[in-house]
């Protein structure tokens, strides 16, 4: 596939480069000589990892169905079962027996063991380097200053079959930390807040961490792992941390843990040598890099956040939810987010803690409230062993180090009416379990103690400031304000409004024509239907208890197809309509189902006001064609009001979309308005990977002509 660069190669001075743009530039194969790396590029990328788990027997049969016979580069590739493990069906046991097989035959011995935890705790990554995973929360390995990013299972496939695959550099966001945390406020207070705060500020870009030594070293590497992690329910493509002295002091301690205990397979992929060597020149963003937007949050002004119910969006100080006082009857702490030792450890205290005042005796957990515990891997449990006992001691019922009920598996699910609070990350509606239940996100304490009291609510380790009055945070640095500050942040903020209105316009540049190769379509037409609601998650598209049914027909995945959302979704929607959604469509994890399942419904495009990346590159991978036209978006909230709201609409409109025009025209209604906007041309590399229909047959081409 070649990729047009629109940048040609400079001479003289290198312009700065973001730390995003300078990993990718290290992984980026077949760019011209001199050729900088910047946002927006399309460029080939040689992962250094490529992990994939539960779904690896589905990214086997897309190998395989490529033609592909042997594995590229076997280095690339780790496996983690960790996802459905609660399942003892005979089905789930044969297929993980099959991906044993497979890593046995294919994948190189230190790398192939089948692990529960994911790649950070075995160090199968590594700061600077680009890592990927078929696993939307595979920027948890921001935290160690890892470029991190999610694909999908069709991804995977091709990086085992051409250790390669295609990658657009997304923009970036600078966030700028000052100050310090407040003793009882942890990382997950940190992310949960900003997902709040800055709600739709970083859609489909990276983001970089900066603050001073003092401000970072108060973020430990595992509270930097949880803020990665749920990166991704800020809308965000990736988080990435420093390459500092704090993950410096985190990396010395664990490679001599591995020089000194026998049983740690991390000596094999870390030294001191190689700290050395990477803190010699430590990979890092030139200074007077572009970033799209500055974001700053005073640390020191942070106090326990809450999240939900049943939005990541929705966060609320704790100190204003616990008055409440709202009964718990589920409370977890699961999941890659919060369930390591610390984590673990954190929970345990607020236990031990209330046993000085019971006679030393753990108290139990309210009546009537299930707690249930599962840690990151095996290891992270045998390292909290004492805290775990604790946990048990008070009531808590373990399940095994998996996802489990984050993503709606196994045992501990929500019933009607429930209520649950979790240390996970997800709290999308029916992602837990009944879609009529409520579901709460929160740090690992406040789940321990709302455990421990029946109701949402704090440790009382927090203590708020005098004349206290609120989160400072904002636009820009963070940095005293000055004339000239305030006027860059101004324009930053108006930067996109000028790119709306200059794409709105239709005027002579769209009479030119995009050129269209054998097998794209060159018009698509359809009555929209509207679904109207914004963050419309993965989870709602495609139910997550289905994920991992792979036998599933595609008239399976039809009926279900949006019914998380709208159980009458597959009464309203007829074949050839064109879906229409709010903004963040397709947002949450990486399930390659939820684009399957529309096309499964036989809807040819999706428009929206703005996509989550891993549903963009879903779609492109599986022939699924979507556009952005916000406008769209206003005028059918304009004429179908909240007051007449139905979930899933037939509106009578239709939308015709002239692809070598890149012209979308809208016609509201029989005797309603007729309007046209401009839309982004479809680029020919991506074009060929759709006409192929999909990167997997694309792929098996490619083969074949390497072969021929």
């Amino acid at each position: 596939m070649e990729f047009p660069f629109a940048n040609a190669p400079t001479e003289g001075k290198k312009t700065p480069q973001t730390l995003t743009e300078k990993i990718v530039q290290r992984h980026a194969i077949g760019l011209p000589e001199g050729k900088l790396v910047r946002s927006g590029d399309y460029v080939q990328i040689e992962p250094y990892r490529c992990l994939t788990h539960d779904n690896t027997s589905s990214v086997l049969k897309k190998f395989v169905s490529m033609g592909a016979t042997r594995v590229k580069d076997p280095g690339q590739m780790v496996f983690a079962l960790d996802h459905d493990v609660q399942n003892k069906s005979e089905s789930n046991l044969k297929k993980y027996e099959q991906i044993k097989a497979f890593a046995k035959k294919n994948v190189r011995k230190a790398d192939c063991r089948m692990l529960i935890p994911r790649q950070v705790e075995e160090l199968f990554v590594w700061p600077g380097k680009l890592c990927v995973a078929s696993d939307s929360h595979s920027n948890m390995y921001g935290g160690m200053g890892v470029g991190a990013f999610a694909v999908v299972r069709t991804d995977a496939a091709s990086i085992w079959a051409t250790g390669k695959s295609w990658f657009q550099v997304p923009p970036v966001v600078q966030l700028n930390l000052t100050g310090t945390l407040p003793p009882g406020v942890t990382g997950k207070d940190v992310i949960v807040a900003l997902c709040g705060l800055f709600k739709s500020d970083v859609l489909n870009h990276a983001v970089e961490v900066k603050g001073s030594e003092e401000t970072l070293a108060s973020i430990s590497v595992d509270n930097r792992l949880t803020i990665s992690n749920m990166s991704t329910e800020w809308s965000a493509i990736s988080a990435i941390f420093p390459i500092d002295r704090t993950l410096e002091r985190w990396l010395r301690y664990k490679a001599t843990e591995a020089a000194m205990f026998e049983d740690r397979t991390t000596r094999e992929r870390i030294t001191h040598e190689k700290i050395d060597e990477l803190y010699a020149d430590p990979v890092q963003a030139d200074p007077g890099a572009y970033y799209a937007k500055q974001l700053y949050l005073n640390l020191s002004t942070l106090s326990p956040y809450v999240s939900g119910p049943n939005s990541v969006k929705l966060s609320t100080p704790l100190s204003e939810i616990a008055p409440k006082k709202i009964k718990v009857d589920r409370a977890y702490i699961i999941s890659c987010t919060n369930s390591r030792a610390s984590d673990i450890a954190a929970a345990a205290k607020v236990f031990q803690d209330a046993a000085k005042a019971n006679s030393g005796k753990i108290p139990k957990i309210a009546e009537g409230v299930k707690l249930y515990i599962a840690a990151a891997s095996v290891r992270e449990q045998e390292i909290a062993e004492d805290s775990w006992q604790t946990l048990l001691e008070a009531g808590s019922i373990p399940l095994p180090p998996s996802c489990g009920p984050c993503i709606g598996l196994g045992k501990g699910l929500l019933e009607d009416g429930e209520v649950g609070i979790s240390a996970s990350n997800r709290n999308f509606k029916g992602r837990m379990g009944s879609r009529n239940a409520q579901a709460y996100l929160a740090s690992p304490e406040v789940v321990a103690a709302s455990a421990l009291s029946g109701v949402i609510s704090g440790t009382g380790v927090y203590k708020a400031p005098a004349n206290y009055s609120g989160v400072d945070f904002g636009y820009g640095t963070g940095s005293p304000v000055t004339t000239e500050s305030e006027l860059g942040n101004v324009l930053e903020q108006l930067e996109s409004l000028i790119d709306r209105v200059e794409s709105s316009a239709v005027d002579d540049t769209s009479k030119a024509i995009t050129k269209i190769l054998p097998g794209f379509p060159e018009m698509i037409s359809g009555e929209i239907v509207f679904c109207d609601a914004d963050n419309l998650d993965t989870d709602n598209i495609y139910p997550g208890k289905y994920t991992y049914q792979d036998d599933i027909t595609e008239e399976g995945m039809a009926n279900i197809c949006m019914s998380n959302y709208d159980p009458d979704f597959g009464l309203v929607a007829k074949p050839n309509d064109i879906l229409v959604s709010g903004f963040n469509f397709g947002c949450g994890s990486s399930r390659e189902q939820a684009a399957t399942a529309i096309l499964a419904k036989k809807i040819p495009l999706v428009v929206a006001g703005s996509f989550g990346n891993i549903f963009s590159r879903n779609s492109i991978n599986n022939a699924l064609l979507c556009l952005e036209v916000p406008r769209l978006i206003e005028r059918l909230r304009a004429t179908f009001t909240s007051l007449d709201k139905l979930p899933t609409r037939r509106t009578g409109w239709t939308l015709t979309w002239d692809v070598a025009r890149s012209v979308v025209k809208v016609q509201e209604g029989k005797n309603g308005d007729c309007w046209e906007e401009k839309v982004s041309e479809v680029a020919e590399n991506l074009q060929e990977i759709v006409a192929k229909g999909g990167l997997e047959n694309w792929v098996k081409h490619e083969i074949m002509k390497t072969e021929a």
